[in-house]
């Protein structure tokens, strides 16, 4: 590969000859290949090649290096381009070392295509960019450097959802709380409101603190972070909370990186809930070169705690910041467009911008009243057929509903019609049941002190383990502020235990003990294959005879065949705790079927919006709930919807819906008009 400008010292090129570039962060001395440094180019008027492809509002946006800069780009105009862009200008032109870039998103695949976007920009692999991640990456990362100074050791585990429950269980039965009238996931969904606000149990207002368990809400919240302490652990929440903590209390650590970061670039700002926004906001007090990338007509993530007022706030948070509109659109043909337009120009609560594009208006958005459901599918269903027939992709064709009990219609038909077709949002691999015991196993390999995954798999293979022998070291643990492992060892040396239970109880540690001494010796994906082999799990599958079997002894296998993408075990379980999105496994040509929250960020040739009808979309709840903003952000997702469509958008409503067995007569969506 021959780049006509120098590269900076931290990338690796491609290069026939192998050379490195020369020079430092920016270097100027000479050209590469019989090409110019970035200076002479400058001299001569001539920019670098990666800016060649940019419209004159992009440009600005890369450009636009000092200051806070937010840009608001539009669905379909570039927005990762500029953000990538923007970050490979700064670091070919010498402005920053990559360690001195903090680049947010919101999952790891966008932060993975973003390095490597970065990499073929500039000519090469970019080497130390440790500090482009997910929130929560990083929040890792800088957790794992200071974890004494919370509370926590170096190796602390980040718990998923259902050992955050079981321990939620634990906590409400030690209050004595009957756990059918307060459900765990209740309480669950009260801590999480609490910590995507930012707040510790000492910072939750005390009327709040009552709204669980016959007002033990705040008890509870406070007995969650001690058990989570004692055993070493945080949730996903935890993992900006704490850093806000450590900000907060620790003056001289934020200092620190305010120092180390000279530019901040943040993915979907608008999509920022209000710990995020705490967080971004006390590291962005040291470091003036911090550039927003969002859409204020995209945010669609308010009942997850996300807050649109973030973006619209910017420049009264950043006084002084330059706003560039990214209005040019790629994606869509014109009369979608201004169908999206007069749509979303109805919300009050926006900053302003209309997309536009440079090519065809294309075919009208087309609205259609059906009897039912029912008849809505079948219509669907014949119109993909005829478009089958003329050669459009299937995987070009989605249909997008606003609540997912409207696909039972959709699904049956296409069974019927013999389409194929996928549901984006399905379980994950790592959802699975047979990869999270296997998981629970390296877990506490890895970590003694994590109860929750020991918990999980004491008895699985079945041990002769009864659930009364695992509750009394529960007890017997909680008493003596213990690990479950370690008050097991103690238990067994008893009369408490039956014989039979003390022989499974030591058999098991003995395996644990023997598994962890292989850990420095053997390779991970071999200790894997180890304690699957040794504890009898995979053996339980093998003499299992269920239809789903062979497909979770196949699951484990590629389990520890991912693994060796990592170097070590821990390396291995971190990626696990964070990963959050997975290719949904469906390959082959097929419609695609999902909610227009999950549609956020793809693009399809025909898009069939289904259900547009009062109540269901606007959904009734979110008018309930929110009022007016309730109506703008279902509007907003609405735009969401419309802008999935490059050449043909199809709306449709139907005058009797059935919802949860019963029809329903209904009226077209406002949304319609």
């Amino acid at each position: 590969m021959t780049n006509s400008f120098t590269l900076p010292s931290f990338v690796h090129s491609a290069a026939a000859d192998g050379s490195g570039g020369g020079g430092g962060a920016g270097s100027d001395s000479g050209a590469r290949s019989g090409g110019l440094s970035l200076s002479q180019r400058a001299m001569q008027g001539a920019a670098p090649p990666y800016l060649a492809g940019l419209n004159p509002e992009q440009r600005q946006a890369v450009e636009t290096l000092d200051g806070p800069v937010l840009v608001l780009a539009g669905a379909g105009t570039g927005k990762t381009k500029v953000l990538t862009t923007r970050i490979g200008h700064i670091l070919a032109t010498g402005r920053a070392f990559p360690s001195q870039v903090l680049a947010v998103t919101f999952t790891n695949k966008a932060a993975r295509e973003m390095r490597e976007r970065i990499g073929s920009l500039i000519g090469g692999a970019v080497e130390g960019m440790t500090w482009l991640g997910t929130f929560h990456s990083i929040g890792v990362k800088i957790l794992r450097r200071h974890a004494e100074l919370v509370g926590l050791k170096s190796g602390f585990t980040i718990i998923d959802m259902d050992d955050s429950l079981r321990l939620m269980k634990q906590v409400i039965e030690a209050e004595g709380l009957d756990k059918e009238r307060w459900p765990a996931r209740q309480l669950a969904n009260l801590i999480d409101s609490w910590k995507n606000r930012g707040m510790t149990p000492d910072k939750v207002p005390a009327g709040e603190g009552q709204n669980f368990g016959n007002g033990t809400g705040l008890k509870l919240y406070t007995a969650y972070q001690q058990r989570l302490k004692d055993l070493n652990a945080c949730d996903f929440g935890d993992l900006l909370l704490e850093c806000i903590r450590l900000f907060q209390t620790h003056p001289d650590v934020l200092a620190d990186y305010h120092r180390r970061f000279k530019f901040m670039l943040v993915d979907e700002y608008q999509d920022t809930n209000v710990a995020q926004y705490m967080w971004l906001r006390l590291l962005a007090q040291g470091c003036p070169n911090l550039c927003c990338v969002g859409d204020d007509d995209q945010s669609i993530y308010g009942w997850r705690g996300a807050e649109v007022d973030n973006i619209l706030r910017f420049d009264k948070d950043f006084p002084g910041a330059t706003v560039i509109r990214l209005e040019r659109n790629y994606r869509s043909d014109g009369h979608i467009l201004g169908a999206a337009a007069a749509l979303i120009g109805q919300n009050k609560g926006r900053l302003g911008k209309t997309l536009f594009t440079d090519g065809d208006l294309g075919a009208k958005v087309t609205v259609t009243g059906v009897w039912d459901d029912e008849e809505e599918a079948r219509t669907v269903g014949e119109e993909i057929e005829r478009l089958q027939k003329s050669h459009h992709p299937l995987n070009e064709v989605a249909i997008l509903v606003r609540a997912s009990a409207q696909m039972r219609a959709i699904e049956d038909r296409f069974i019927t019609l013999g389409l194929p077709y996928r549901v984006i949002g399905g379980p994950r691999f790592y959802e699975r049941q047979e990869i999270k015991d296997a998981i629970a196993y390296l877990e506490v390999v890895a970590n003694p002190l994590n109860d929750l995954k020991f918990e999980r798999i004491v008895n699985v293979p079945k041990r002769g383990l009864g659930e009364t022998s695992v509750k009394r070291i529960m007890e017997y643990a909680r008493a003596r502020s213990i690990p479950m492992t370690v008050a097991t060892r103690e238990i067994i040396e008893t009369e408490e235990l039956g014989g039979k239970a003390r022989r499974g109880f030591r058999d098991l540690l003995n395996q644990f003990e023997h598994w962890r001494s292989q850990v420095d010796r053997i390779r991970h994906t071999e200790l894997a294959e180890l304690i699957l082999d040794e504890s009898g799990y995979t053996a339980m599958w093998q003499a299992d005879k269920g239809p789903q079997s062979q497909a979770r002894l196949e699951n484990l296998k590629e389990l520890v065949r991912f693994m060796e993408q990592f170097e070590t075990l821990a390396g291995f379980l971190e990626h696990v705790s964070l990963v959050m999105d997975t290719a949904s496994g469906d390959d082959g040509d097929r419609v695609s079927l999902m909610t227009l929250h999950a549609a956020k960020g793809l693009e399809f040739g025909t898009v069939f919006l289904t259900g547009w009808e009062e109540g269901l979309f606007p959904h009734q709840r979110s008018l309930d709930e929110s009022g007016l903003q309730g109506l703008e952000e279902e509007r907003r997702l609405a735009y969401v919807g419309l802008t999935r469509g490059k050449h043909n958008v199809r709306v449709s409503f139907a005058q009797n819906r059935r919802l949860r067995g019963l029809y329903q007569s209904a009226v077209p969506s406002r949304f319609v008009y």
